[in-house]
């Protein structure tokens, strides 16, 4: 695969999002498109898969009957200008699924996106990718779960199109999902991991 990248590349090795998508579809492994540049996806740590099973499985149970579903980190998002592609670690998709094209590969309306912070991702979860996000209609909140503590960062949109930030940590703390009311106890979200 050409034109693959870790940092920002110059601009003459642009490609398009439709050069993307044909070469990450043909492709064994993942990757992400910002601005006409793709970057190769590093592998995940014991602890950052556990709090993706663990996020799966509780939020999964919850929405069992419900007219909402949880999937995993090989679903495909993208914005309405089409500049992003990214691949959440879990997101929440309510209603009826809106996909890219007839490959069914890429969601347009994820409602939840959860991203959970590792050494390598930190800083493109919380700048470049949260602002990508929030330009998806459809999404009301975005969860970064931190992996050094049990801490989670949310964005909640309001009313206004503003977002509110929060950080929530402590022994007894939860994360209310607002769109699906939820309440998820950090205590769920960190078992097993040995994160304290």
């Amino acid at each position: 695969m050409t034109n693959i990248v870790q940092e920002p590349a110059p601009k003459y090795n642009y490609i398009s999002p439709k050069e993307y998508l044909e070469t990450e579809r043909a492709s064994d492994e993942k990757h992400e498109y910002f601005d006409g540049h793709i970057y190769l996806m590093s592998g995940a740590s014991l602890k950052h898969a556990q709090v993706a099973s663990n996020l799966m499985i509780k939020i999964g149970s919850f929405l069992e009957d419900k007219n909402c579903n949880v999937l995993a980190e090989t679903m495909r998002v993208t914005n309405p200008s089409q500049d992003a592609y990214m691949y959440p670690d879990v997101l929440i998709v309510c209603g009826k699924e809106e996909l890219e094209d007839d490959k069914f590969d890429t969601l347009l309306n994820p409602s939840v996106i959860f991203e959970i912070l590792s050494p390598s991702t930190r800083s493109i979860d919380k700048g470049r990718k949260m602002m990508f996000y929030k330009e998806i209609p459809s999404l009301k909140e975005y969860f970064l779960v931190d992996t050094f503590s049990r801490t989670v960062f949310s964005a909640t949109k309001q009313p206004t199109g503003d977002w509110r930030l929060e950080k929530i940590s402590g022994d007894n703390a939860s994360v209310f999902i607002e769109t699906i009311q939820f309440h998820l106890p950090l205590k769920d979200i960190y078992n097993r991991t040995g994160i304290e």
